[in-house]
């Protein structure tokens, strides 16, 4: 399979709206009431959310691709590791002594087990049933009562590792083969260096991997679904849609932005007057919010259980605003209480009925054109 990533399927110079124009865009769709539209109705057949077929194919895309695992600012010095499973496969993500990252299937190769777990800082990996030890080049390095093991060859039984590389502040991986380097050039700066990260969690829910991506990508749902969360501060069914490539940028203005039409156009700034949600094909998503932003990837876990991922991190400082981790955490907490939970319920929910007789397909329309992106490429790519 191609490289088709959150990277490498970007047209040759990706060319999306600057700021002048995403303002100027949101007053006109609020004067006329209209939003950005697709040209296309797609049908994605209910079996697709609970099969174990299909969910076997979706890892083998997702092992076969350029993934986001985590932004840079998560692996902050030297010996700076992360150990979690990504597509099924544990995996272990550390910054060696020369600044590199480098990723490793997390499994001792001795008897298999996982050398590291969760996070941390460390100068070696030591496997706790026997002690066998790694470097963070995943070299083997120790063997407790080496004699009883004279044909191990320590050059030729380091970790596995698996191909990693980092552009725009985040770290990708993929599992099967290397990472063309080519297919990384355009890749959107997402993270600066000098963005600090606050907050990672880890969420499981009872819902398809590609229902939580579908809540993330339109505002169609806005006002009916978080009336007494979102909706009181945010616009209905307004929204900014566009694609590239596989990915997608979908911008969801706030009320506040009309204090803008007083500003002088050149003047104007979108901070803290909209939510931007960048899709990054086929599983992750980087929010870009008033004071905070997050890279969530969704780790399927089974047809229908997904674990949520995520990664928060103190928005860009500018010559007019300095943000105080304070700040955004306390930004990250208003937004999951306003709507987050909304959308993951409807997952849920959803989860409960694909396997029932009430549908054979779920119907995407013009107002989710970036939903239809999403499942276009998705086909594309298990089509070949």
């Amino acid at each position: 399979m191609s490289d088709l990533s959150a990277c490498s399927d970007l047209v040759e110079h990706v060319s999306l709206l600057n700021e002048a124009q995403i303002i100027e865009r949101i007053f006109k769709h609020i004067d006329n009431g209209t939003t950005d539209l697709g040209d296309t109705v797609w049908r994605e057949p209910v079996a697709h959310y609970h099969t174990q077929e299909r969910f076997d194919a979706e890892i083998a895309l997702l092992r076969s691709l350029p993934v986001p695992f985590c932004p840079s600012a998560a692996l902050p010095e030297k010996g700076s590791y992360i150990a979690r499973q990504a597509a099924g496969t544990p995996l272990l993500v550390v910054r060696g002594l020369d600044g590199e990252v480098r990723a490793f299937i997390n499994a001792c190769r001795h008897r298999g087990m996982q050398v590291a777990e969760g996070s941390g800082c460390s100068r070696s990996f030591v496997c706790p049933y026997h002690a066998w030890s790694y470097n963070l080049e995943g070299e083997l390095k120790g063997i407790p009562g080496a004699d009883a093991f004279p044909d191990v060859d320590t050059k030729q039984h380091g970790l596995v590792e698996v191909s990693a590389t980092e552009k725009g502040g985040i770290v990708y991986v993929k599992q099967k083969g290397q990472i063309n380097a080519d297919s990384m050039e355009n890749c959107l700066d997402y993270f600066a260096p000098e963005q600090k990260m606050f907050q990672h969690t880890e969420l499981t829910d009872q819902a398809n991997w590609k229902l939580l991506t579908e809540t993330l990508l339109e505002g169609y749902h806005i006002k009916s679904l978080h009336r007494n969360t979102f909706y009181p501060y945010g616009l209905d069914n307004v929204n900014l849609v566009e694609t590239f490539g596989a990915n997608s940028r979908v911008i969801f203005p706030f009320r506040r932005i009309e204090k803008l039409r007083d500003i002088e156009p050149s003047k104007r700034r979108l901070d803290g007057t909209a939510t931007s949600v960048y899709h990054l094909f086929p599983n992750a998503s980087v929010s870009v919010l008033s004071k905070h932003s997050s890279l969530t990837i969704m780790e399927p876990l089974s047809p229908s259980s997904t674990r949520l991922v995520s990664y928060f991190v103190v928005n860009r400082q500018t010559d007019d605003i300095e943000i105080s981790v304070e700040q955004a955490q306390r930004d990250a907490e208003f937004v999951q209480s306003s709507g987050q939970d909304e959308d993951r319920e409807a997952a849920r929910a959803i989860q409960q009925t694909v396997t029932t007789a009430a549908n054979t397909h779920l119907t995407f329309g013009y107002f989710e054109k970036a939903i239809v992106n999403f499942h276009q490429h998705l086909a594309k790519q298990l089509d070949r």
